[in-house]
């Protein structure tokens, strides 16, 4: 039976502006500066793409014309507030920007792009950007937790939660006190959006979703360093949050193990450039020809067996029509799977969207919901396919944790690799300028000044 707890929002406000960075063991500024860099590659890996472009015409008809904040994909200044706005729906554009399994929530693609905007325009230390950005995936990831897996159904939590990450991460930036903090959750609460129905469309609401919430999260945590008033229950109270998009939340789990628990630490890193949905599934079938010796053409069926969520958010996509919405059909990923031997950023492709052999492919996969497996999610996402063969035979693979858990996690190296590969793929930055980037950010505890430091 869960504790009860008066006003859990209070209780984590006042916890997200206590902690200091001695307070963070080694592992979790590590992880952070780990985390710090898999989102900079990604933010790199949106330039040239056409949603990222219309977001900054927008900010070069409507913000200034300079500013203290990079938009890194132009390598322009604007407001914190267009940096945050174009910086996050970059990141999320080329779908291999991290997650936390239990929340089903993308915290870095809100977090660090709010978190950096406000760091330069402070002149704010490695070491500050470090807490921020710490306080933002404690409390998106808690109110992810909290909102439960009825939320995830019509609900994009990194639109929704990441609103208030966001908010607690620059409020960390700006010296946000416990109230200040409550009235930024508040504010950026009642402002937090995101519906799942853009995927029967193929829209491009995903990216709009990051954006507004990190630029959202900015504008919450500045206007309540002037006072600006927020609800201060605006999660657990009656007309709050949980009340209407939810239907299992739990409100307590927003400050259990307050202190002890650092959710940061259990955050992945995405392997493959697709949904996340995606990546158990592919992680066992390629485990399966590799055991078994297979070429795509000696499969004539994958089952590939998944939970609720998965079935919910790539159940819509049954004929992709775009490079991006193809990284939402689970058959789609499973060919790149097997043509390929990898997803990854360079896999999906124009090309690759019109070739017959993966359309063909494809076509011979489908999803099955199985309890097992579903039981499991959120807190483990299991991987579970069937392949049937040409010779007749049916053969099984599992994969307990994907590639890029925590408990399989991806080592610096091959972090420092996928970020060099994400950030030259679009000619985001040359080979020379992120090793720099790289270099710096292995330092970033001990940065005196951030204001420069993302300049590519």
């Amino acid at each position: 039976m869960n504790k009860i707890v008066a006003n859990p929002t209070q209780e984590l406000a006042e916890f997200l502006v206590d902690f200091r960075y001695e307070d963070l063991p080694d592992h979790i500024v590590a992880r952070t500066e780990d985390l710090l860099l898999d989102w900079f590659g990604s933010v790199l890996a949106g330039r040239n793409a056409r949603q990222i472009q219309i977001l900054e015409g927008f900010a070069a008809a409507m913000g200034p014309k300079g500013g203290s904040s990079d938009i890194f994909v132009s390598r322009k200044r604007t407001s914190p507030f267009f940096a945050a706005l174009i910086n996050a729906a970059s990141s999320h554009y080329a779908e291999q920007d991290d997650v936390h399994n239990g929340s089903v929530f993308h915290p870095g693609t809100v977090v660090f792009p709010a978190v950096v905007a406000a760091a330069q325009e402070r002149g704010s230390s490695g070491r500050d950007l470090i807490v921020a950005a710490v306080a933002g995936y404690e409390a998106g990831i808690r109110i992810g937790e909290a909102l439960g897996r009825s939320h995830y159904k019509i609900f994009h939590t990194t639109g929704t939660a990441g609103t208030l990450a966001a908010a607690v991460g620059v409020a960390r930036i700006l010296g946000a006190d416990a109230g200040q903090m409550l009235n930024a959750l508040g504010s950026s609460g009642t402002m937090a959006a995101g519906l799942w129905e853009f995927l029967r469309d193929g829209a491009d609401s995903k990216q709009l979703h990051t954006g507004k919430a990190a630029a959202d999260g900015l504008l919450a945590a500045y206007i309540a360093l002037d006072g600006f008033t927020g609800a201060r229950k605006i999660i657990e109270g009656e007309q709050g949050m949980t009340a209407g998009m939810s239907q299992d939340a739990d409100p307590t789990l927003l400050v259990d193990g307050l202190g002890s628990r650092w959710a940061i630490g259990e955050t992945s890193f995405k392997f493959h450039a697709s949904c996340r949905h995606t990546h158990p599934a592919a992680d066992a079938l390629l485990a399966l020809m590799t055991k078994f010796q297979l070429t795509a053409q000696d499969i004539v069926e994958v089952i590939a067996h998944v939970h609720q969520g998965a079935i919910d958010v790539l159940g819509p996509v049954t004929n992709p029509q775009s490079v991006h919405q193809s990284k939402f059909s689970m058959g789609f990923v499973l060919a790149m799977i097997a043509l390929n031997g990898r997803a990854g950023v360079s896999e999906f492709t124009d090309t690759a969207l019109n070739d017959p052999a993966v359309r063909d492919f494809s076509a011979k996969v489908k999803m099955v919901l199985d309890t097992r497996v579903d039981q499991a999610y959120p807190k483990r996402w299991l991987g579970h396919v069937e392949a049937v063969t040409r010779d007749g035979q049916r053969l099984e693979m599992q994969v307990d944790t994907p590639k890029g858990d925590p408990e399989n996690s991806l080592s610096r190296a091959e972090l420092e690799e996928k970020a060099m590969r994400l950030a030259v793929s679009q000619g985001g930055a040359t080979v020379e300028e992120m090793q720099g980037i790289i270099a710096g950010i292995w330092k970033l505890r001990d940065m005196a000044d951030t204001k420069i430091f993302f300049n590519v």
